[in-house]
């Protein structure tokens, strides 16, 4: 079923997203690991920085919804040391989700954390 929105990675190759989530699918439910690399190595690539500094909401949802898709457990984002307001911005929005009750324990009143 993921596999037929067809989302695909926004890096260089457009890795078809499905296929990565379902590399979840054999791991033990306490072992589900989300990972946004919201690294930017390619020369003149800026598209993850402007969305964490300008919007890191977005990034915090579009990792929900692949967490609930995974059924993962455990989110990481990776920013480069190199924006130190991308970072700021991030973990203020980290701060207001968990604060209106969109990360951390029963989300919503759901059994989904």
């Amino acid at each position: 079923l993921q596999g037929d929105a067809g989302l695909i990675g926004r890096g260089g190759a457009f890795f078809p997203a499905g296929v990565k989530w379902n590399f979840l699918a054999g791991a033990p439910d306490d072992e589900r690991y989300l990972v946004c690399n919201a690294d930017e190595g390619d020369p003149g690539a800026w598209v993850n920085r402007v969305l964490m500094e300008g919007d890191p909401h977005l990034i915090i949802e579009g990792m929900l919804i692949a967490a609930y898709a995974t059924a993962a457990i455990h989110g990481f984002i990776y920013i480069r040391g190199e924006y130190p307001l991308a970072v700021e911005r991030v973990r203020e929005a980290i701060a207001q989700a968990e604060q209106a009750g969109l990360l951390g324990d029963n989300i919503l009143g759901r059994d989904f954390s």
